[in-house]
């Protein structure tokens, strides 16, 4: 309806397309087309816009880059400023002592009400803003649930790799005392290259569509990034400068409408249509899976999920990635 409200507004050639989403009809499609174990749930609805975009354009228009530069995750960087705040009023001494050992005993239960799911609260208060944030964008797993996963053989050997370096580096290279202005920064040198632009470009050139990303120019970048982040996340809106700029072109109950992801049900899938194919993927004859991973653990984070005890979907949708990516290409080698 939003999109439908603008096209009347300009007159501009305005198409309609219901998806009826077969995840597990693209799935090998897109595993090939990735050429690597990439595990962005959000690829497959990607890949489906991109199809329908291709049957009316060949070059297309993205909005990539304008959450990163512009603060557009507010449930995120609302909540690191929120967490950061209420850290600095802690002794750090009772946050990593009292705090952490709290926080490791906190039940963690997802069927919990939410106001008491504190387990990821408490555990982030013991830690520096740059550990917290690295937590917090572990999205598959964390360092505990690392350990419990890897076999004895995986974890000898990866004993000495820090993977928080893949953002520490990033947090030091950019000392700015604003917490926001540093999440951005380093998400514009992870999250943005590594997943966001691989993930269109890949799913986009499988179906021949070139798309253009007006909001990555480098002057534009170079711009918002002298920008005080006060103007790019006032309160709980985010983009609020663009969105001011804009006041004048869109309405109202579209520039300050709650931010819609671009994301699956995931969860409920792995418990329904994707149940059985996924199970396969987890629990292989043989395969990478198999070799890395302890199987007793993984099969018990199965269980807690379809018993809706516990949301991991994306740990498990890494690994199903993984060992699918292992069949198309590794195991042929």
């Amino acid at each position: 309806v939003y999109a439908r409200a603008i096209a009347r507004q300009y007159g501009t050639d305005h198409t309609e397309f219901v998806v009826e989403p077969d995840a597990l009809a693209v799935l090998d499609k897109i595993v090939w087309h990735f050429d690597e174990p990439f595990a962005d749930a959000s690829a497959i609805p990607t890949y489906y816009v991109s199809q329908m975009a291709r049957q009316k354009v060949t070059v297309a228009l993205s909005g990539d880059g304008g959450d990163e530069s512009l603060a557009g995750y507010i449930e995120r960087y609302y909540l690191n400023c929120a967490e950061d705040r209420i850290r600095k009023k802690i002794p750090s001494l009772v946050r990593r002592s009292l705090l952490g050992s709290v926080a490791r005993v906190y039940p963690k239960a997802d069927c919990l009400p939410r106001p008491l799911r504190l387990k990821n609260f408490l555990t982030n208060l013991s830690l520096s803003f740059e550990q917290a944030y690295y937590r917090d964008m572990s999205f598959y797993f964390t360092p505990e649930m690392k350990k419990r996963l890897y076999k004895p053989w995986l974890a000898a050997a990866v004993a000495k790799f820090d993977a928080f370096e893949f953002l520490g580096k990033h947090f030091r290279a950019n000392n700015n005392s604003d917490v926001t202005s540093r999440v951005q920064y380093a998400d514009i040198k992870t999250y943005l290259p590594e997943d966001i632009l691989v993930k269109v470009d890949r799913m986009s050139m499988a179906h021949s569509l070139e798309i253009r990303s007006p909001l990555l120019d480098h002057t534009l970048l170079e711009f918002l990034g002298r920008l005080p982040s006060s103007v790019k996340l006032r309160g709980r809106t985010s983009k609020y400068i663009f969105k001011r700029a804009m006041e004048d072109r869109l309405p109202h109950d579209i520039l300050y409408r709650k931010k819609q992801g671009f994301s699956i049900p995931l969860a409920s899938w792995l418990r329904g249509s994707l149940q059985k194919p996924a199970r396969e993927s987890l629990f292989p004859a043989n395969g990478i899976v198999n070799d890395y991973f302890e199987t007793k653990y993984l099969d018990r984070l199965w269980k807690q999920h379809q018993a809706k005890v516990r949301d991991v979907a994306y740990p498990l949708w890494g690994l199903i990635m993984l060992q699918r990516w292992w069949e198309t290409y590794a195991r042929q080698k």
